[in-house]
């Protein structure tokens, strides 16, 4: 399997970490020199490692906050 070339060029936020110090982030990484997208994933803590993940175009990002907005927690 090749290996896969990313770039964390925006760290957004923290969304939880766990008792080894991995930690679910929202970022916007550019992923084999392509354009950045906004991703959430697990990192490990000196991000040379992750977890399986999810990345979102901007506009597919503006349909998730609208989604969560809609929400009544």
């Amino acid at each position: 399997m090749p290996d896969i070339k990313y770039e964390i060029n925006k760290r957004i936020g923290v969304l939880s970490e766990n008792a080894k110090g991995w930690v679910k982030e929202i970022n916007l990484v550019s992923w084999n020199d392509r354009a950045p997208k906004y991703d959430i994933r697990e990192w490990s803590p000196e991000h040379d490692k992750m977890g399986k993940g999810v990345t979102l175009s901007r506009e597919e990002l503006l349909e998730l906050k609208n989604i969560l907005n809609s929400i009544d927690i």
